[in-house]
């Protein structure tokens, strides 16, 4: 099985959205951080921590689970989790160059 890599995570990641907000949630600059530890089977456990725009965002069950199931879809990862986070707040600062253009903020 081949080892899934941080960058593998952030590619998958990028079909995942907020709702609210037609940009990607790694585009969004809300993936914070991407960690891994062996599992049975030659597979791997991946915890994504992440933030949203607010953090009175209604839909981050929605979103976490979206980034869960999208996760936990690629060959070689057994379990996803996810954990919402808060510290460093997001700013807009936080959007990739892709993100700003699609917004018309460049």
């Amino acid at each position: 099985m081949p080892i899934v890599t941080e960058q593998d995570v952030l590619n998958a990641l990028r079909s995942c959205y907020d709702p609210e907000i037609p940009v990607n949630i790694v585009d969004l600059g809300l993936i914070y951080g991407v960690n891994f530890s062996p599992a049975e089977d030659e597979k791997q456990d991946v915890t994504v921590n992440m933030t949203l725009t607010a953090q009175g965002c209604p839909e981050h069950i929605n979103i976490s689970a979206q980034v869960k199931s999208r996760l936990e879809q690629l060959p070689g990862i057994r379990n996803a989790s996810v954990n919402v986070v808060w510290t460093p707040a997001w700013t807009p600062e936080r959007l990739s160059p892709d993100a700003r253009k699609q917004l018309g903020i460049e």
